[in-house]
């Protein structure tokens, strides 16, 4: 009879103690998730200053997303760093989501925003001299976007065709 006792006094003292520190777990993965979801948005915002803080480097941008081809190699090299970056920003997003901490809805963001990138033809082209920095699942998703053929829309309200060619070096 004591022995009972002493089991259900365990059992009543014990499962609180159980559920107390499953709530505290549950809500330190929250703040862990939270806090990795802002570090890629930090990270995110620092990449695309260089878009909207560099005219010149906007202009060699809009000229590569059309034909990386066609660039020169300064711009090449310019655009092919920042792209690198990008992408490596797009793979870190990835592996946060496969691993729980990025949830749909905010993959299904991304995956939107990497449609709307790799819809471009220049994009496109860089990617195949640059897929090999990436790991191989990443790059299988990437390949999927473009397989998946998408109109490149991100740019069309702007009058492409005005773009400056770069000065002489």
């Amino acid at each position: 009879m004591l022995t009972a006792i002493g089991q259900l006094a365990t059992v009543i003292i014990g499962v609180p103690s159980i559920i107390y520190f499953a709530i505290q777990l549950r809500e330190q993965n929250r703040e862990r998730r939270q806090s990795a979801v802002n570090a890629l948005t930090e990270q995110w915002g620092e990449l695309t200053k260089a878009l909207h803080e560099n005219a010149e480097f906007t202009a060699v941008y809009l000229r590569g997303v059309q034909s990386f081809h066609d660039l020169d190699a300064v711009s090449k090299l310019r655009f092919s760093a920042f792209q690198n970056r990008f992408f490596k920003n797009f793979e870190g997003m990835y592996y946060s989501r496969r691993e729980g901490i990025l949830n749909t809805e905010l993959w299904d963001e991304i995956d939107r925003t990497m449609s709307d990138f790799l819809a471009y033809q220049g994009i496109q082209e860089w990617w195949q001299t640059r897929r090999h920095w990436h790991t191989e699942a990443f790059a299988r998703v990437v390949d999927g976007i473009i397989t998946r053929g998408a109109k490149p829309t991100a740019y069309s309200t702007y009058d492409l065709k005005q773009l400056v060619p770069p000065k002489d070096i």
